[in-house]
């Protein structure tokens, strides 16, 4: 049962902590993938407890490491389904990654291997909780996905010298035009304080050929 406990308890403090951030994997389905690895892990390593009838001479070879690599073969395409393309940006590659660890943990726990699965769920913590508060205090550049509707006469001139005016260096400008309005759309670094957020949308607006402006934090 320790196994079993330690993979659930496990599984709800990383699942909570992603659920706090409002991701699409939170608490039941981490708990839920820790929990399931413990247990494949714990009926792979209980194969002397497997209630089978085997016929005279029948010669068994196991191999416990093939459990594992079903299992984190299997978590890869549900890590998959969290990991999205917003505009230019990727979203949701923090929470794939902390089920790829929270399912890691679960085949530790049902190794038997207790020890090693707490220092693990700690560790894990710490980068989830810890370094995030770092990245706060920091000051780390974050994405800021700029998107202008505008009519034919905006160019992608116009839209790099406004940015630039505002001390941001804009990324690839995606570009679609239409036979009545031109979108463009660049991801840009900005400071997380000091940046006028209004001034840069009113700025946009001004220019008689913008429609629409929008602008969108990009983890």
């Amino acid at each position: 049962m320790l196994p079993l406990v330690g993979s659930l308890i496990t599984g709800a403090l990383i699942g909570a902590e992603r659920e706090l951030q409002r991701k699409p994997a939170g608490l039941r389905t981490h708990t839920l993938v820790c929990f399931g690895s413990a247990l494949m892990m714990l009926i792979a390593a209980r194969q002397a407890d497997w209630d089978t009838v085997l016929l005279p001479g029948t010669q068994i070879v196991s191999d416990m490491s093939r459990m594992p690599h079903a299992i984190l073969t299997g978590i890869g395409f549900l890590c998959a389904g969290v990991i999205f393309r917003e505009g230019l940006s990727v979203q949701g590659l923090t929470t794939a990654a902390s089920l790829w660890v929270t399912a890691s943990l679960g085949i530790v726990y049902g190794a038997g291997i207790l020890e090693l699965a707490v220092i693990g769920t700690l560790i894990v913590l710490a980068v989830l909780v810890a370094l995030r508060v770092i990245q706060i205090l920091l000051p780390i550049h974050i994405g800021l996905r700029v998107s202008v509707t505008a009519l034919p006469g905006f160019r992608c001139t116009d839209l790099t010298r406004h940015l630039k005016a505002h001390g941001l260096t804009p990324g690839q400008i995606a570009l679609s035009r239409s036979t009545d309005a031109v979108s463009l759309t660049t991801t840009v670094t900005q400071p997380r304080r000091g940046l006028d957020l209004d001034a840069l949308s009113v700025g946009l607006q001004e220019n008689p050929l913008v429609q629409k402006v929008s602008l969108d934090p990009a983890e």
